[in-house]
């Protein structure tokens, strides 16, 4: 679950943001990323100053910019639980719901005069202290004379999936949180079954030992696993965690030259070879893994019986792998249209 936050200045986002933490969220804030940019480029860190800095990242880089850096980190992490704070463009929650699956976007709000006050009492240095500084900040946040790529929270909140209107007491604000959080777990759809072979996949990928390319492989059949198998060398031999990788170069067609590891038996592999140790026939079932399985692992499995395979992304030269399997009548699925980075 990933819940995205936007809202009004001084309105609670915190209240929701720490609920969240103590759930087991990790916290990741558009803002914050802004802050390191200004840091970066010696920026002093006012509002208004940060307020433009975001205007002109959007307008140079495009406005998701500050949302495609959080979901490189949500993915590259693999985080499951997350929270990212601070979406103040329309095309940041675009990216966000593109990109991440079961993203929620929360809207909170409070009335202006309760705004003020809390805005007040909480004393930081960046915020306005007079009502007509206040206005004026919070009419720019809102994206009232903003260009298009500059920040629009008003915007923001009108594509809420949920909004919390905090206008009593922290109390009353943690009470209306968990409730929300009710609902939005309500919402979440139950895994289907190649999601849930394929978290499992990911589970045993944690036991490889090359970190070239940690990965896991599942074979299930009639929604039964079979076996399982992840990235390692031979049995009894050193692997790549303990004594390095043994990197061999490739010449290909093109004259270009790639390197790859070569101490390690694949996952598919592991998997298959499992399945023959143990005398479990694997004729007619599906294969879950991480990326296009490559070619020596494509004759592997059309060979075994497997009718199906199912990658959680592509392998930069996975295309003969494909047009093979497709030769074959194996039906290969993808969970992400991208390339693994490894």
């Amino acid at each position: 679950m990933i819940i995205g936050l936007t809202g009004s200045l001084a309105a609670g986002k915190g209240v929701i943001s720490n609920f969240l933490k103590e759930k087991g969220f990790v916290y990741l804030s558009l803002s914050d990323e802004l802050r390191e940019i200004a840091k970066e480029n010696k920026i002093e860190l006012t509002r208004e100053k940060l307020q433009n800095l975001g205007n002109s990242m959007r307008q140079n880089y495009g406005s998701g910019f500050l949302a495609d850096k959080a979901i490189y980190k949500i993915k590259n992490q693999e985080y499951k639980k997350a929270i990212v704070d601070g979406i103040r463009n329309p095309t940041e929650v675009e990216s966000l719901r593109k990109n991440l699956k079961d993203f929620f976007l929360v809207s909170i709000d409070a009335p202006q005069e309760i705004r003020f006050k809390r805005l007040i009492e909480r004393k930081r240095e960046s915020d306005p202290i007079t009502w007509e500084d206040f206005i004026k900040v919070d009419n720019r946040d809102k994206g009232i004379g903003e260009l298009e790529s500059g920040q629009a929270v008003g915007k923001c909140m009108q594509l809420a999936d949920v909004t919390l209107i905090n206008s009593g007491t922290l109390e009353n604000a943690k009470e209306d949180v968990k409730t929300l959080y009710e609902e939005i777990e309500k919402k979440i759809p139950r895994l289907t079954w190649d999601e849930y072979f394929m978290e499992i996949a990911k589970a045993v990928s944690r036991r490889a030992t090359c970190n070239r390319g940690k990965s896991g492989c599942v074979i299930a059949k009639d929604k039964q696993i079979l076996v399982t198998g992840y990235v390692g060398s031979p049995k009894g031999l050193p692997h790549c965690d303990e004594v390095g990788h043994q990197m061999k170069k490739t010449i290909h067609e093109d004259g270009s030259i790639s390197e790859h590891c070569v101490r390690t038996t694949h996952a598919e592999q592991n998997a298959i070879c499992q399945a023959a140790k143990l005398g479990v026939s694997i004729n007619g079932a599906t294969l879950y893994c991480k990326m296009t399985p490559c070619l020596v692992c494509a004759k592997i499995i059309i060979n075994s019986g497997i009718k199906r395979v199912v990658c959680e992304k592509k392998y930069h030269d996975g295309k003969d792998s494909e047009d093979m399997f497709k030769q074959a009548g194996i039906e290969v699925k993808f969970f992400m249209d991208e390339i693994e980075q490894y």
